[in-house]
């Protein structure tokens, strides 16, 4: 199943993409696509469903992330080798852990802005883990049976916050807007191997990233079971899993992303996003501190 959360910011109601491609309301169903929905039972009562009986939704509608309630995003860095070599960081020998705050969650093709400040903005395209039942101390052999589903995530990445700053990466990482995922999280069973999953970016229309998940150092089944390990998974955490080579800090000049860009990201089986960057603005800043998220 293809499920996915639409409507508008804040207010996103849960929804599925059936066979023919159009876009359901799953709200008299289920309340969200969140972690009571994501367990095995509760999906297995979704695929028996007759999805033609759900109301359509017109196709133009804004889709948001496609996960909602989100307890934790729990994300792997330096997961490609070669994209270890072009941000010269040693590979590494266990998979290197770091949170991004869940405001980071954002729609497939919302805005990203530009935080005052920033001045190396980057881009990285990966598969994401989402959990579906609770997790904690559970071997490689049986991780798979956790895992709800899959999605694209672009892990937005402030470098200069990042890196430069003392600390964690999570400041470089957590600003507003800078987790988009969706259009869809693609349930566990319509994945044949989560080792063999495309996964490319484009910024302007140039090519930038290319990949698969065969190449991964640190394959699914090994982030959950050794994520397990130091806290308990919960159902809706959703895992970025680390992006393969082609960033902007790996370009040689680098090459950060401007106000305007256009970052166009897909996979084969887990859709597209676009998102277009634009300059923060005191508005902004105003409508959030106000309590009414800003319609960017």
């Amino acid at each position: 199943m293809r499920l996915v959360r639409f409507g508008p910011r804040g207010s996103e109601k849960p929804g599925l993409i059936d066979a023919q491609g159009t876009l359901r309301d799953l709200s008299s169903v289920v309340s969200d696509i969140h972690g009571p929905t994501l367990s095995p039972e509760s999906l297995a009562r979704l695929r028996a469903l007759d999805t033609s009986s759900l109301p359509a939704v017109p196709a133009d509608t804004r889709l948001g992330p496609c996960v909602g309630q989100v307890p934790n995003v729990v994300c792997i860095g330096l997961n490609y080798s070669d994209h270890a070599a072009e941000t010269n960081t040693p590979i590494p020998t266990q998979p290197i852990v770091f949170n991004k705050h869940t405001s980071a969650l954002a729609g497939p093709n919302d805005p990203v802005v530009i935080a005052p400040g920033s001045g190396k903005l980057d881009w990285e395209v990966e598969l994401a883990i989402v959990i579906g039942r609770p997790a904690w101390h559970v071997s490689e052999a049986e991780a798979l049976q956790y895992v709800a589903g899959y999605c694209l995530c672009n892990d937005v990445s402030e470098r200069a916050w990042q890196i430069e700053m003392e600390g964690q990466w999570t400041k470089g990482k957590s600003y507003l807007g800078y987790a988009p995922i969706g259009p869809w999280l693609l349930t566990a069973d319509e994945v044949p191997d989560p080792q063999n999953i495309d996964l490319w970016l484009d910024v302007n229309g140039t090519r930038r990233q290319t990949g698969n998940t065969r190449t991964q150092i640190f394959g699914v089944a090994t982030i959950v079971s050794y994520l397990s390990r130091f806290m308990a998974l919960q159902p809706g955490d959703v895992i970025p899993t680390g992006t393969p080579p082609g960033v902007g800090l790996g370009q040689k000049p680098p090459v950060f992303l401007k106000d305007g860009d256009v970052m166009t990201l897909g996979s084969d089986l887990l859709g597209t996003q676009r998102q277009q960057t634009i300059a923060y603005s005191d508005a902004m800043g105003a409508a959030w501190r106000a309590g009414h998220l800003p319609a960017l």
